[in-house]
């Protein structure tokens, strides 16, 4: 089977981090700091949509956009992955999906030099045949063209996309790729109001699912 999984909230519990970032940027123009619900609820959509979120909450001139944008990433990129955690049991399920001769693959709208940065800290990198960042192709998610692009790298096969939020389950389904929603992410809406063939609280549920469907 070819599995391409989701970055923030699914792979890894990144928003403390992002909130870090955010922070810095907005203490940088005197405006108050975002607590984490906030944060979570503006993850999804890529770091500009993310700041431009921001930006409308602290009333900051849309003009500074594209400078707040860049302020952003660079504080990103100084510390990913300092508080940011893998969720529990992939540390075991991504090398055994890997040795049961899955192909592997990351569709996120972060962008590709942060998230490649992020998965060497985690030293899973070497785990995805292909990595799809927010940049790599001028659409980004829910656009299924990233999606379809992952899964063209990974060739033939059975198809699986692993996500946490309604971005991921309406790119999934306009790439018409079954869906396993990871429900401990950033979702903003219930549980049933997203296609999906799989929930789950837990990587051990997913990896209990794609075992079966071997059977």
């Amino acid at each position: 089977m070819n599995i391409v999984f989701d970055l923030d909230g699914t792979l890894i519990d990144s928003a403390p981090d992002i909130r870090a970032a955010a922070n810095a940027m907005l203490a940088a123009e005197g405006a108050a700091p975002l607590d984490m619900a906030t944060t979570i609820s503006f993850i999804g959509n890529g770091i500009p949509k993310f700041v431009e979120r921001a930006m409308r909450t602290r009333a900051l001139p849309e003009a500074d956009h594209a400078r707040l944008t860049e302020a952003m990433l660079d504080a990103y990129a100084q510390n990913p992955a300092t508080l940011s955690r893998l969720h529990p049991g992939l540390d075991s399920l991504l090398p055994k999906l890997k040795s049961d001769g899955h192909r592997l693959g990351v569709c996120t709208n972060k962008p590709l030099a942060p998230a490649r940065q992020i998965l060497d800290i985690f030293g899973i990198t070497d785990l995805f045949d292909v990595i799809i960042g927010g940049d790599s192709l001028p659409a980004k998610k829910p656009d299924p063209a990233p999606l379809i692009a992952a899964f063209e790298a990974l060739g033939a096969g059975e198809r699986l996309y692993v996500g946490d939020s309604e971005v991921d389950a309406e790119t999934a389904a306009r790439a018409s790729i079954p869906f396993a929603l990871f429900t401990e992410g950033y979702r903003k809406e219930p549980v049933e109001a997203l296609a999906h063939v799989l929930a789950f609280d837990h990587f051990d549920g997913l990896g209990a699912y794609i075992d079966s469907t071997r059977s």
